[in-house]
């Protein structure tokens, strides 16, 4: 029986020039690498931006920005889970009028 550490991958990504060796499973690795790619385009797309800021400015603006972005998200989301729980609630009221009036 294979333990959880052995079923983990040892990948590399770079970010801001830095290597970093993690272990994430396999079904991780595409996510990981794909969030490596978005950080290193954020920070190209700031650099272009904002000239003369060193890479710690660019990693906070990054992590800032995709954090803003994560929340509005899920707020948006929040948001659209409730309005479609009031619309089925005022669908089956609506329904349940029309019923009565029907009698």
């Amino acid at each position: 029986m294979e333990s959880e550490e052995s079923k983990l991958l040892n990948i590399h990504v770079t970010i801001c020039d830095r290597p970093y060796r993690l272990k994430v499973r396999p079904e991780e690795e595409e996510t990981v690498r794909k969030a490596a790619r978005t950080i290193a385009e954020k920070i190209k797309e700031l650099q272009n931006q904002f000239a003369g800021s060193d890479k710690q400015d660019y990693l906070a603006m990054a992590l800032l920005t995709a954090m803003v972005e994560q929340l509005g998200a899920h707020k948006q989301s929040i948001s659209q889970a409730s309005d479609d729980g009031l619309a089925v609630a005022l669908d089956t009221l609506n329904q349940q009028l029309a019923d009565a009036l029907q009698q």
